[in-house]
């Protein structure tokens, strides 16, 4: 009787995952992160944004509705390709995986060869004809809806392609500026004649 091999299944993506891995991958510190959701037309607290990207088993966790995701991407997008004239992109009260993607690559300014590129380098191929069925509106009939391991890979491949060190536990603090290691030299002595 052959052996059945266990695979490992994670867990649902949820929208603290995406932040989490966003500000991981950007290296954004608390007070960008504040001011790309403000930049997205949502004031958010160092509490609640701090509660945002505890785990779901911390306590003090807070849940990141799709509202604050939303707002969190379209400021990213400002943040790193600027502002549009006119008015601000309306906040969605419902987002999806694909919603997400999409923002990504705009946010990132990505072709399609980019993102098989960094979906690649997480080890997942696709093709392009599978990719951009992820991005097309939902009532069109090649439409396909983006599934977490697609997303989750996706934002690996960001780590990777953006980070030195794509592990988060391994990252260790070390000095800005190492000191110095001071050496004793005596002065030379000097012999009176």
């Amino acid at each position: 009787m052959p052996l059945k091999r266990k695979i490992k299944k994670e867990g649902r993506m949820t929208n603290n995952d995406v932040l989490r891995r966003i500000r991981y991958t950007l290296n954004y510190k608390d007070q960008k992160m504040i001011s790309v959701f403000n930049q997205g037309s949502l004031d958010l607290s160092l509490e609640q944004l701090s509660g945002q990207l505890k785990k779901d088993t911390d306590p003090g966790y807070l849940n990141c509705s799709d509202a604050s995701l939303a707002s969190f991407l379209n400021g990213l997008i400002i943040e790193k390709r600027g502002a549009k004239g006119g008015a601000q992109p309306s906040i969605e009260k419902k987002i999806t995986n694909n919603m997400v993607f999409v923002k990504l690559k705009i946010a990132f300014n990505l072709t399609s060869e980019g993102i098989l590129e960094i979906l690649d380098s997480a080890g997942l191929q696709i093709s392009s004809h599978e990719l951009s069925s992820f991005f097309r509106k939902n009532t069109h009939k090649n439409y396909r809806e983006c599934k977490d391991q697609v997303l989750r890979n996706f934002l690996k491949g960001l780590q990777i392609k953006h980070r030195t060190n794509t592990d988060p536990e391994e990252e260790k603090i070390t000095p800005e500026r190492s000191e110095p290691k001071f050496v004793w030299k005596p002065l030379p002595s000097h012999k009176n004649t």
